[in-house]
């Protein structure tokens, strides 16, 4: 049985697996769905209920009855013939992500995670399902109201963080948004607050940042310290400056990571939360399909390992 690793063409975490996987000898195929229609083809029949045919990637290629797990990693976009209009290639992304996409979601494998509930996790339903599964979660506002901006600010220290993604592509390069503490400053010129949705939370004082990684039944945790003022803030700002510790959750946080993922249907989630200097364990988010290469090298955690042990058992190792 194969296993598919859907992934951007550079990803250092799906380049590990495809090593891993290939040391144990277990049959795998790569594939960035960038790669359609110029590097890869699907031919799959509908018979006696059940989808039949072959994805070919490449030279190689891999029949959809032969799958037994899928590895969801975030692939690029479908990527179409210049020669396409802008109405074309919208109309042929939508045909592509539907026959794919439909024929890969109807196949009875393992997803690890599956598309439709990775879609799910919007941050403010993070925020209210971790408080129910017992976790503290910090006072959050979502607003595109400056008045509101102000009010929520004037009751506490603030920060201000993107509710999506923190990066774009612009002019060639990448921008990226970082979390931001609010000052007189910014609160003195909030122009631009109206134009869409934004979120701002709480500032947690913090003795350090941990990333806690469930796979399946099992849980890793890392401490994330900061080495200067900036990564303080957000310690994605300066990799260079943080060290690291693996570490044990309390009982509680444990559990509740666990109920999160089963009530969101996951089998791998990334948890960022912060340690206050009292030791109460505060959630900010779940990254479904966050990136663990870094810290699993720096403090020993086998998290690729157990994500390969996953993808091999297939759809009877699934808990949720």
């Amino acid at each position: 049985m194969t296993i598919l690793i859907l992934a951007p063409e550079r990803d250092i975490s799906a380049d590990c697996m495809v090593r891993t996987l290939e040391r144990r000898g277990v049959p795998i195929v790569r594939f960035d769905t960038a790669w359609f229609p110029e590097r890869a083809s699907i031919d799959a029949e509908l018979r006696d209920g059940h989808w039949t045919g072959a994805l070919t990637v490449g030279e190689r290629g891999v029949r959809l009855e032969a799958l037994r797990s899928i590895w969801y990693r975030n692939p690029s976009a479908y990527k179409f013939p210049a020669y396409l209009s802008a109405t074309e290639r919208h109309w042929a992304m939508s045909e592509a992500k539907l026959g794919i996409g439909g024929v890969l979601f109807a196949l009875p494998v393992l997803w690890l995670n599956y598309p439709a509930r990775i879609a799910d996790c919007y941050k403010p339903l993070q925020l209210v399902t971790a408080a129910r599964c017992g976790l503290t979660v910090p006072h959050t506002l979502i607003t595109n109201r400056p008045d509101a901006v102000r009010r929520f600010a004037g009751e506490g220290e603030t920060v201000a963080k993107a509710l999506g993604a923190a990066a774009i592509t612009e002019e060639g390069g990448r921008k990226t948004t970082f979390t931001h503490r609010l000052d007189e400053a910014d609160l003195g010129d909030l122009r631009g607050i109206e134009v869409t949705v934004h979120q701002f939370q709480r500032w947690v004082p913090k003795a350090h940042d941990a990333r806690v990684f469930v796979v399946g039944e099992r849980v890793f945790a890392a401490a994330i310290h900061g080495g200067s003022e900036d990564t303080y803030v957000d310690w994605r700002n300066d990799y260079s400056a943080l060290h690291y510790e693996r570490l044990e959750p309390p009982t509680s946080v444990l559990a509740s990571t666990l109920e999160y993922c089963i009530l969101f249907g996951l089998m791998y989630g990334a948890f960022d939360f912060v340690v206050r200097p009292d030791g109460e364990w505060v959630f900010l988010e779940c990254n479904s399909g966050g990136q663990f290469g870094w810290i699993e090298d720096a403090v020993g955690a086998p998290i690729t390992g157990t994500i390969a042990d996953l993808l091999q058992e297939g759809p009877s190792g699934a808990r949720c």
